[in-house]
């Protein structure tokens, strides 16, 4: 008989103490990256206003629907080939990188065909283009990868870290020099430069050549084979998260967009909580599998009641405040966006849940079921987006929103295999476990002593 192996977490081990401190350097980064780049946020939005902000938004929308073509998938698999071959790491770099820049220009040549057949102004069009050179130098971000394979967070936390440092500033000097639109879509190319060069140069820090890279065709033809699927995937992802802003502008005007955006910017400023928590909890919820199918699921459980707590406790107060969010944060100018927000703030629980809900998909193989529920979600958007927009304008694309993401996420519930999930759903929305706590705590308290 095998002895029997502990499903306990040894918190002084070498191994738990290396991945602690690489996960603490993701999450210390999304953490100054929000906030800095929240603060400079507010005060780009409060200086190009309405107007001028929608521009941007929109041209950074129909830049991010080519961006899954420019990835091709491979940022998945990246790791895994890595890890699993060392040995061949010059090759699957360069392979990579190789796919990534024939993704990039792929990219930016149907970019470009779609800014001959559209119909917007030539200013328009040059920031779109300006921003979508940036498909390109995101090839370098493979670097990023790679050093998150071999668990060194903290070399490429610096560099995204120093990233946004130096945008920001850059951002705060052009509205010092009241600079022109082109400058802030320039900014945007900046920030994917500055990446390019400084994984470079962490890159060649570490004793490592990328002339060393090689393109390997069998292998990128392997790689292709294994990301296709992925690469469908983010495109779905991309029409889901993008296509709102895009059919307000066609539809309604660049000021429509810039009020609708910033109260995207707002509510989406807290989507890295369920994928920090999820992150951090799910392998101790994986581990109490080992301990059976009731530990398991009374951890999930928990996981799902503390996402939905958190995103209600944001959504309560922002519903009711909404009004002078806007106002303080971006300026009268832009409260007639307030709606929108207060509608928009409560996809958030839809948002968290399915953050939860997508780890465990990927836990159980449900692969197939986590993409047919995005593909559901993006498909219900588009249509919603059409039938509201014209009738409600931006709050018609907030309700779409709120409505195509809860069918996403609680659609969960139309297979037998996981209708329970759904359930496990409900039960955290309604705060039903916080109450059986409380009640008997209360009954613990009120017996006779």
């Amino acid at each position: 008989m095998e002895p029997e192996q502990s499903t306990k977490i040894n918190f002084s081990s070498t191994s738990f103490r290396k991945y602690f401190k690489n996960t603490s350097w993701l999450f210390a980064e999304k953490i100054f990256r929000l906030l800095l780049g929240f603060f400079v946020n507010v005060i780009v939005i409060r200086y190009l206003g309405p107007e001028k902000f929608g521009t941007i938004s929109y041209s950074l929308s129909l830049v991010g629907l080519f961006t899954a073509i420019a990835s091709l998938g491979l940022e998945s698999i990246i790791a895994r080939e890595i890890v699993t071959a060392p040995e061949n790491k010059n090759e699957i770099l360069g392979s990579v990188f190789g796919l990534r820049i024939i993704g990039g220009i792929t990219a930016s040549i149907l970019l470009t065909l779609t800014l001959i057949f559209s119909d917007d102004n030539y200013e328009t069009k040059l920031l779109i283009a300006v921003i979508g050179l940036s498909l390109i130098t995101q090839a370098f971000i493979v670097i990023e990868f790679y050093f998150q394979s071999q668990v060194k967070a903290k070399l490429t936390s610096t560099v995204q870290m120093t990233n946004i440092i130096i945008t920001s500033i850059f951002r705060l000097i052009m509205i010092y020099f009241h600079a022109s639109l082109f400058w802030f879509a320039f900014s945007y190319l900046l920030e994917s430069l500055v990446l390019a060069i400084g994984f470079s140069i962490l890159y060649s820090s570490q004793g490592l050549k990328l002339k060393d890279w090689a393109f390997n065709k069998t292998r990128a033809t392997s790689l292709i084979k294994d990301s296709w699927p992925l690469i469908f995937s983010g495109v779905v992802i991309a029409v889901y998260l993008k296509v709102d802003q895009i059919l307000i502008k066609k539809m309604m005007s660049e000021e429509a967009t810039g009020l609708y955006a910033s109260a995207v910017r707002l509510c989406e400023a807290w989507y890295f909580i369920p994928m920090a928590v999820s992150a951090s909890l799910f392998p101790a919820i994986l581990s109490g599998k080992n301990l059976g199918e009731e530990h398991y699921l009374s951890r999930l459980q928990k996981l799902y009641d503390i996402l939905a707590w958190i995103a209600i406790g944001i959504a309560l107060p922002v519903t009711f405040l909404s009004t002078d969010i806007m106002r303080i944060l971006f300026g009268v100018k832009f409260i007639p966006a307030a709606t929108s927000l207060t509608i928009y703030i409560w996809a958030g629980v839809p948002t968290f849940l399915g953050v939860a809900s997508s780890q465990y998909l990927i836990a159980e193989n449900y692969t197939k079921m986590s993409f047919y529920r995005t593909l559901a979600g993006m498909i219900m958007n588009v249509i919603l987006n059409l039938i509201l927009i014209p009738i409600y304008g931006i709050n018609g694309s907030a309700i779409a929103t709120l409505i195509s993401y809860s069918i996403a996420t609680f659609s969960i519930g139309a297979s037998r295999k996981t209708f329970f999930q759904l359930w496990m759903m409900i039960k955290a929305i309604l705060f039903i476990d916080l109450f059986i706590f409380t009640h008997k705590l209360w009954q613990k308290n009120s017996q006779p002593k």
